[in-house]
């Protein structure tokens, strides 16, 4: 394998974060810091006195620039390099540290790998088989249909044929997804699904997607709003027993069709929790789950749309803030520590929003007349955190504010130029 070099930044200010210099509390490697996860991830520990190094493929990404972190190690976090990256940063470590990758090709690399990366890393993971079938959804939803877990109509189109016969028997609407988000997909779309309103729709879709993924999933619409999404965010100890547990409601998502959420409340759901625990369970899964259902508003059953496993999502600064400490739960169990007390809501209706996307989907909604000012300003009453914006780490949302209006002004600057560029070659007219 070739060699990497690994570069690092520090914090160049004093950071409110760390610890004191000298301190001997094992470190978490937080692996695809430049997101909203990851940067809530570092926020998080580092918050409860963990040393934290991120590694970003991008080190300059908005989330990146946080001072939550004692060094930021730029590496791809999506291929071969990551584990040449962790074995290089592995022997400098003073402690055994505590791995926490926030990406699924992260979770599948340090999975793949545990054996190589145990002399310096705590990896938190069920069996190897067990997280190749959860992280991948063909091999998910072919478990999911064997044991009987209520999922909307599915099929698995690895050929033409298979998707002549989907376009054929499915309900439309539709999704159509990737089994897994590979590099490959994200090098041609940022999209997580594709909506369909037919047959014909599904067939052209296949065709242009179909060299992005071995495998694609065709999937039925399951009926009802934004509204209508649940999530549980769980930790998971030895033989599957949940340790700390967070259910939330979606109240809107960006983009519109198929994205995700940019603002949810924590709510009481028992039927959520007992689906996601039963799932979990089944599989003895070790480390950190989340479920994402949703009620079929013509039936009112709860379907599942899919699983993650191994890594935070979003919702754990939901948690956090909610007074359920689920990162810090993990770390705990991970180096044999008491528990947080802490593990436990007690619903005080918190809620998450990352701002600027928020904004963005009002805005759309508003304009569409889907949404009044007055219920806007309603639905941001209560307790609540945002993704990026932190009084003691203020970079990376103003970086990403920044970075937002900069896309936006290119955008508009190309629009021109191409605009004048037709003018000029259109024929003069007679």
């Amino acid at each position: 394998m070739p060699s990497t070099a690994v570069r690092a930044t520090r914090p160049t200010f004093a950071s409110p974060f760390l610890p004191a210099p000298g301190g001997t509390t094992p470190r978490a490697i937080v692996i695809g810091l430049d997101c909203p996860t990851g940067l809530q991830t570092a926020r998080i520990l580092a918050g409860r006195g963990v040393r934290v190094i991120g590694i970003a493929r991008n080190p300059r990404h908005p989330c990146a620039r946080t001072n939550a972190c004692e060094r930021v190690v730029a590496s791809d976090t999506s291929g071969p390099q990551l584990v040449e990256t962790l074995r290089r940063i592995g022997p400098t470590l003073d402690a055994t540290a505590v791995l926490v990758p926030c990406t699924d090709m992260s979770v599948l690399l340090t999975s793949r790998h545990r054996g190589e990366l145990a002399p310096w890393f705590h990896v938190l993971l069920p069996d190897p088989d067990v997280v190749e079938m959860l992280v991948d959804k063909a091999c998910f939803y072919a478990f999911a249909q064997r044991e009987g877990l209520p999922l909307p109509p599915t099929f698995l189109l690895r050929s033409r044929d298979e998707a002549v016969a989907a376009a054929r028997t499915l309900r439309f609407p539709a999704v159509l997804k990737p089994t897994v988000k590979t590099p490959e997909w994200e090098r041609h779309t940022s999209a997580k699904v594709f909506q369909v309103t037919s047959g014909d729709e599904l067939l052209r879709l296949y065709d242009r997607c179909a060299a992005w993924s071995d495998t694609l999933i065709a999937q039925e619409w399951i009926a009802g709003g934004d509204t209508d999404h649940y999530t549980c965010n769980a930790y998971f100890g030895a033989g599957g027993e949940p340790l700390a547990t967070l259910t939330t409601r979606k109240l809107r998502q960006w983009p519109p069709t198929g994205g995700q959420a940019c603002l949810s409340v924590e709510v009481e759901d028992a039927a959520v929790l007992a689906l996601t625990v039963r799932l979990f369970r089944m599989v003895r899964h070790r480390g950190l789950g989340y479920l994402e259902v949703k009620r079929d508003a013509r039936t009112g059953e709860y379907l599942i749309i899919e699983p993650n496993v191994g890594r935070p999502t979003g919702r754990s600064a939901t948690a956090e803030a909610a007074g359920v400490e689920l990162l810090h739960t993990m770390y705990c169990d991970a180096l044999g520590r008491p528990l947080p007390a802490n593990r436990a809501q007690t619903f005080r209706g918190t809620k998450w929003i990352y701002l600027r996307r928020d904004l963005q989907a009002a805005l759309h909604q508003w304009m569409r007349g889907e949404l009044t000012v007055r219920a806007w300003l309603a639905s941001w009453r209560g307790p609540m955190v945002e993704a990026l914006f932190s009084w003691r780490d203020p970079v990376p949302f103003w970086a990403d504010i920044g970075r937002t209006l900069a896309t936006a002004a290119t955008g508009r600057k190309m629009g021109a130029v191409e605009r004048r560029a037709a003018s000029s070659s259109a024929p003069a007219s007679a």
